[in-house]
């Protein structure tokens, strides 16, 4: 969540991100009023626990009428004290409900609007010129059940829509990417891990994903446990409730796990093969870093994202996301959107989000410093989500004749071949 205190010195500051995000600003004036409320009754419940006290120490020395006197406001203050509590806990409440569903303060030089509204930072590589060479494009689905790597009817027969299999090359080709992304992540300073994919609501909700994203997860009421839609929230509540020193910042660790997303609102949108599915493995970067140290950190998670997809040699351009599109804990998210020959246009296939101090003010992480402890600022980035990973492979670099040439950086983990090959 964010400071309180801008509440109190600068509310306007917060207004201007929540009209940015395109969401309530007459929620800021509630707040105010709330926090005004709260602490107002914590003031009042303060004072009569502290008259409660010093009758009660009173009540000692006393006797006789005067002893009665005292006893009887003893009763009284007992009863008000109760009240006043109550009170207290209750404007809490409220201001907390509130609080939640505030985004993360938006930072300067995000650009303005929704969706549509991200600017392009920069093109790299250059997309085939396919009927220079004589032939047409096939999609992913197409030429995935060619080479016998993906079955979406089977996935659709054990699961549903939006389900699939991997089978053959492509179980192998999600495999390989997963080692080359470890890897990498590896040389890069990052920790390996596996975390659950089912976590408590306070994991969920302290990552924001039980605000405006709560439609597109899914929830296991018997537990009540979430199914993750990122590792990011594993590793965000990883440190939760914890003070971590100074100087074992920043943390780096990199995660693989199983994705599940309702894709609430999707109805209709890119139903053929494994672009839009329900469940997914990715690759993800997280990184828990001292505040003054985020924004370096968050062009650094870009580097990373940036020389995975070159290495993969798949042409990509990087956007500078919108206010009114980011996720509530995002203060600015780049994403990488790779070129898809069969749709002639860039698709989404990572994104890397500065979430500042946000969600670690959410889940209690903090650092002790110098200054003392304060919360730590958090940050993520996907280096590989397998499924849309897969598609750019298969469609970016197939062959006339239905085979698909593999990018020399991931022949060591498939045995040194270079081209799959369809099935006879």
């Amino acid at each position: 969540m964010i400071d309180p205190k801008w509440l109190r010195t600068d509310p306007d500051r917060i207004r201007r991100s929540q009209a940015a995000r395109g969401e309530s600003v007459g929620l800021v004036d509630e707040l105010v009023t709330a926090d005004s409320a709260r602490r107002t009754h914590i003031a009042a419940f303060e004072g009569l626990r502290a008259e409660q006290k010093t009758i009660g120490k009173s009540v000692a020395k006393a006797s006789g009428d005067e002893k009665a006197h005292l006893l009887a406001q003893t009763k009284q203050l007992s009863v008000d004290v109760k009240a006043a509590q109550a009170a207290a806990d209750e404007a809490d409440s409220r201001f907390n409900e509130l609080m939640l569903q505030v985004g993360n303060l938006v930072l300067d030089g995000v650009p303005e609007g929704g969706e549509d509204d991200g600017v392009v930072l920069e093109t790299i590589g250059s997309p085939r010129d396919f009927a220079a060479e004589g032939f047409e494009p096939r999609d992913h689905l197409e030429l995935g059940e060619a080479l016998g790597a993906i079955d979406m009817e089977r996935g659709a027969k054990i699961s549903g829509s939006r389900f699939y299999v991997l089978t053959g090359v492509g179980a192998l080709l999600e495999l390989a990417l997963l080692n080359l992304a470890i890897t990498k992540a590896t040389e890069w300073g990052f920790t390996p891990m596996i975390p659950p994919a089912l976590v408590k609501p306070s994991a969920m909700e302290g990552t924001g994903f039980l605000g405006q994203a709560a439609q597109d997860v899914y929830h296991l009421p018997a537990e009540d446990l979430y199914l993750v839609g990122t590792s990011e929230v594993a590793l965000a509540a990883y440190h939760s409730g914890e003070i971590l020193d100074a100087e074992t910042l920043p943390r780096q660790y990199v995660a693989y796990s199983p994705c599940f997303r309702k894709e609430a609102g999707s109805y209709g949108k890119d139903t053929r093969g494994i672009f839009r599915v329900h469940w997914f493995d990715k690759v993800e970067m997280f990184v828990h870093c001292r505040p003054e140290d985020a924004e370096a950190w968050h062009e650094r998670l870009l580097g990373f994202e940036k020389e995975f997809l070159q290495a993969l040699e798949i042409p990509f351009q990087v956007l500078d996301v919108a206010a009114g599109d980011l996720g509530l804990s995002a203060a600015r998210k780049y994403d990488c959107y790779a070129w898809l020959p069969t749709q002639q246009r860039y698709r989404e296939v990572t994104s890397t989000s500065n979430c500042t101090q946000f969600q670690a003010r959410r889940l209690g992480i903090r650092y002790r410093g110098d200054a003392g402890t304060e919360p730590v600022a958090t940050l993520n980035g996907t280096l590989c989500a397998m499924t849309r990973i897969i598609i750019m492979l298969l469609e970016n670099h197939q062959q006339a004749d239905g085979s698909v040439s593999v990018p020399e950086a991931l022949r060591p983990w498939l045995g040194g071949r270079e081209t799959l090959v369809p099935l006879a």
